[in-house]
């Protein structure tokens, strides 16, 4: 049988042009990927809760004249912290000054009457004793001492009423607080009890009120029996953390205070006040902030880095690494930040290895590389 060696010769070439080929692919497949994995931060946490609301004065005071008249000097610049009793104002004196001193000359001639009235009283009664006089004209001079007496004590308490008066002239501030500005100037006419003239707020401390719906009023009603307090009984005394909108300003604490007797049938909420420190008056009435009060009673609680979590469709995961360094997907259930991690409500026992740096580098069913280290109790710190 006689073969030709030209097929032979191209079937060789061909083998050895497959086997170069075959041999760069082999030593190009890539080595896993490294990949940084930890343990979820195992620790017990309270979970907190964000409101929105508003810082109110404790106390505010519209300042109004208890007497008319026009108004004569103003004692304080606008907008500046004034001290309970400080001066603010001052009603023209004169004509109170006047009705003063008409009332206290009334008074002279009041007493004067009952002198003279007594000394004909006493008289009578020496006559009366020897029947010089009747006892008619005894009687007399009695209900005449006795009306003397009576028109002294009417005069006193008429001088009393006009040093009053004249004390009202001078109008005072009625608590320590910031003063607004002044309403009415000099030398308009100011009309007892109506006419306005600046308000006064207190300061230190300051309260802050925030409103919570049924279910989770019902929630804290729930963690303030086991801890053997009443959440309408001083709100609990709870201590809770207030954020101001500006993220430079450090969070201020309080402690709650008050909660409203009944649910509002309107809105289904409940308001619920916290009262603040405020010694620096830094806090301003009607500003906005967010109080994070506590939701929940100590847990062991699972915290795991938002950077571990990644994202299927609706589910969050996260990448766990087995024993023999390959990857799984795990859906958990999150919960608010704490500490600077996130919560897992659901899905991790604490006992996993997840990835928390290289997730854009990983899939399911793959190896990879792990290095390990520790998550710091406080995100933000060092990680070993």
């Amino acid at each position: 049988m006689h073969i030709h060696a030209a097929p032979l010769t191209r079937l060789a070439v061909a083998l050895s042009f497959l086997w170069a080929a075959a041999v760069p692919v082999l030593a190009q497949t890539p080595p896993p990927p490294t990949v940084t994995v930890a343990k979820p931060l195992t620790r017990e946490i309270v979970e907190d809760d964000e409101f929105i609301g508003r810082f109110e004065a404790v106390d505010e005071v519209t300042v109004r004249a208890r007497v008319g008249g026009y108004l004569d000097k103003v004692h304080f610049r606008d907008g500046s912290i004034v001290k309970q009793g400080d001066l603010l104002f001052t009603i023209d004196q004169r004509p109170f000054q006047t009705a003063l001193d008409e009332a206290k000359a009334r008074l002279d001639v009041a007493q004067t009457q009952v002198t003279f009235t007594e000394s004909q009283f006493r008289r009578a009664e020496k006559l009366s004793e020897t029947g010089n006089i009747p006892i008619s004209t005894l009687d007399d001079r009695r209900r005449e001492y006795l009306a003397a007496l009576a028109e002294v004590q009417g005069a006193k308490a008429t001088v009393l009423r006009a040093e009053l008066d004249l004390e009202y002239t001078e109008i005072k501030a009625p608590l320590s607080g910031r003063i607004d500005r002044r309403l009415v100037s000099v030398g308009n006419l100011v009309q007892a009890d109506q006419t306005a003239l600046t308000t006064v707020v207190s300061l230190d401390p300051i309260n802050f009120y925030f409103d919570v719906d049924e279910r989770q009023f019902l929630a804290y009603a729930r963690d303030a029996r086991s801890r053997n307090a009443s959440l309408q009984e001083g709100a609990g005394g709870i201590d809770v953390t207030i954020r101001l909108s500006d993220a430079t300003e450090s969070p201020v604490a309080g402690k709650l205070d008050f909660a409203e007797n009944r649910i509002d049938q309107a809105t289904g909420t409940m308001r619920i006040r916290a009262q603040v420190p405020n010694k620096d008056f830094i806090l301003q009435p009607g500003l906005f902030g967010r109080v994070n009060m506590p939701g929940s009673l100590p847990y062991k609680g699972i915290l795991v880095p938002d950077e571990a979590i990644g994202a299927d469709q609706d589910r969050r995961i996260v990448y766990v690494v087995d024993a023999e360094n390959k990857v799984a997907a795990k859906p958990i259930r999150i919960g608010p930040k704490n500490y600077g991690y996130r919560v897992v409500r659901e899905g991790l026992t604490g006992d996993e290895t997840i990835i928390i740096n290289g997730l854009m580098r990983v899939r399911p069913g793959v190896t990879v590389k792990p290095e390990l280290v520790v998550l710091p109790e406080q995100a933000g710190g060092a990680a070993q």
